[in-house]
């Protein structure tokens, strides 16, 4: 199936590795010119949009931290400059610090909180009128399925990834009549380099929560997003697409 972005203008934070590269490959893929948020990484920002455009798409690096409003609005006003629009906001990047609840500090509490859900509410206040202007946007909110259900060690992060989900489906409701759609893709425990020591050390009892018995890889994810992106998606709105590997199953 063809998800038609040909013209289509994306933004993809955090877009540099793992699951956010891959994303920003699928859409360019599929025709979307792609903004690549980074906040740090600009060699691997500029290595993502290097390969895009090897393979004959469009795309370009932006800098900014989400956590920062104004940085924020800069750099949507930039990609609107660039490209003459924003059509899909993809929130990929975030912050997680795992660690007891009873030994978390106030300051880790806000880096998340800043991160995972002032920095949702920042993109999508600042992309939300050029969304609406080409009549079908898109915004996909990629979470943790801590969100969902808990997970030790992730308490924060999964509390302000949880006030992200709700804020989609407020969006969903709010901005649907102008053809605008607002998801949640909520995933469980995917392969990445973020942390490898205690994933390796903790693979085999992780996987056992697991009915298909393997962690996920950055392109189970991808496609998902690339559907939800799409306009074939504009009758899905307001929901949290578990895509885990079975993990969670409610």
């Amino acid at each position: 199936m063809e998800m038609q972005l040909k013209d289509r203008v994306a933004l993809v934070t955090g877009g540099t590795r793992d699951v956010g590269r891959e994303i920003a490959l699928t859409l360019a893929a599929e025709g979307a010119t792609v903004a690549v948020h980074h906040r740090s990484s600009a060699d691997d920002a500029d290595a993502v949009v290097a390969e895009i455009c090897k393979l004959g798409g469009k795309a370009k690096a932006y800098q900014a931290d989400i956590a920062d409003r104004a940085a924020v609005q800069r750099m949507i006003e930039g990609v609107v400059a660039d490209f003459g629009g924003l059509n899909i906001l993809v929130s990929n990047a975030g912050l997680a610090i795992r660690k007891p609840f009873k030994d978390t500090t106030p300051e880790e509490w806000r880096s998340q909180i800043d991160v995972n859900l002032m920095g949702v509410i920042h993109l999508c206040h600042a992309a939300a009128p050029h969304l609406e202007k080409g009549g079908n946007g898109r915004i996909i909110a990629i979470v943790g399925d801590s969100s969902r259900v808990g997970e030790s060690g992730l308490s924060i992060v999964g509390a302000a990834r949880a006030g992200a989900m709700v804020l989609m489906k407020s969006i969903a409701r709010e901005m649907g009549r102008t053809g605008v759609t607002a998801n949640t893709v909520s995933l469980g425990m995917v392969e990445t380099g973020h942390d490898p020591k205690w994933l390796e050390a903790n693979r085999e009892k992780l996987i056992r929560f697991y009915p298909t018995r393997r962690l996920g890889l950055p392109e189970d994810i991808a496609p998902t997003v690339a559907l939800l992106a799409s306009p074939r998606s504009g009758w899905i709105t307001g929901q949290v697409i578990s895509v885990s590997g079975g993990y969670s199953m409610v």
